[in-house]
């Protein structure tokens, strides 16, 4: 089944706030990954920095990318958010203790820590559905989240309603 783009405008750090209280909580409706990975991109020539050709070929941008993915439990309901942040880091020179690219994991402790609370880089949100009912279901997540609800499981189940 093919996911489409959903629009939803919410702040990065208010899910993350959402999703540890969440977690303190015990909830387990969703299932959560988050994951860093520094990587290297070419220097964009400008006018101001000074550096010839061949100087700006040995530098690179570093940049850390940071994502964390919501998901829910129940398999099936085919619907995810992705609250990602990319941080700009000092240009190095190739070859000088470069990191290799590898996706490290995190927690999500770490991500609100270091990349949310901070303020560091630019965060933004998104979020797919592969169906009308998946993105009724996070219709409901992201009002859940923007008024900062936290109803207990049992309840939910009760209702008939499910995130």
């Amino acid at each position: 089944m093919e996911s489409y783009p959903v629009d939803i405008d919410i702040d990065p750090e208010q899910i993350v706030r959402w999703l540890m209280v969440e977690r303190q909580r015990g909830a387990s409706r969703l299932d959560i990954g988050a994951w860093r990975l520094n990587q290297g991109r070419p220097i964009e020539p400008r006018m101001e920095d000074g550096f010839g050709d061949e100087e700006r070929e040995d530098l690179n941008d570093e940049v850390t990318v940071a994502q964390l993915v919501i998901t829910p439990s129940h398999t099936g309901e085919g619907w995810r958010i992705v609250v990602s942040v990319e941080v700009e880091l000092e240009p190095i020179v190739r070859g000088e203790d470069s990191a290799e690219e590898e996706r490290e994991p995190i927690d999500l402790d770490t991500f609100y820590l270091d990349f949310i609370r901070s303020g560091r880089g630019t965060a933004s949100v998104a979020a797919e559905a592969e169906s009308t009912e998946a993105e009724a279901h996070l219709d409901r997540l992201v009002h859940t989240i923007e008024t900062n609800i936290h109803v207990p499981d049992d309840l939910l189940s009760k209702a008939g309603r499910v995130l």
